[in-house]
């Protein structure tokens, strides 16, 4: 998705990745439909498929610990919250009889604005597969 800095609000990801429902609108008549799926698909696909995993309990599992070891305290940080937030978010929506496949739609947004957190807190690195030697 490139350096997160180009997207000034996580509305503005929300928009790219087409996680955001469209609108139809006549006068005073607002109607908020189905997503957009504008933009980037395979973002999109990745996140709606993380987001599946928010319907287990947050936890951080001994390979997740060791991968986090080497990242700054503001990055797990956030990670944490994120996984907190977005679980207690999964049960809520399924509680309320919320289609599972919306409630994951629904946690993939909210993912992507921990994304677009993530991405304005870490400086981009540039991909080893496109450096000139």
């Amino acid at each position: 998705m490139g350096d997160m800095r180009r997207f000034a609000h996580p509305r503005d990801l929300m928009g790219y990745l087409g996680l955001v429902p469209s609108e139809h609108s006549s006068g005073t008549t607002r109607r908020l439909g189905e997503i957009t799926k504008t933009g980037n698909g395979h973002a999109r696909r990745v996140l709606v498929e993380a987001a599946w995993n928010y319907r287990f309990a947050a936890r951080i599992s001994r390979i997740l610990q060791v991968r986090q070891e080497d990242q700054p305290a503001a990055v797990r940080a956030i990670a944490w919250r994120a996984q907190l937030r977005l679980c207690q978010r999964y049960r809520r929506l399924s509680a309320r009889g919320m289609h599972p496949n919306k409630v994951c739609v629904a946690i993939a947004r909210e993912l992507a604005g921990f994304v677009w957190d993530l991405g304005h807190q870490v400086p981009p690195q540039a991909c080893p597969a496109t450096q000139q030697h």
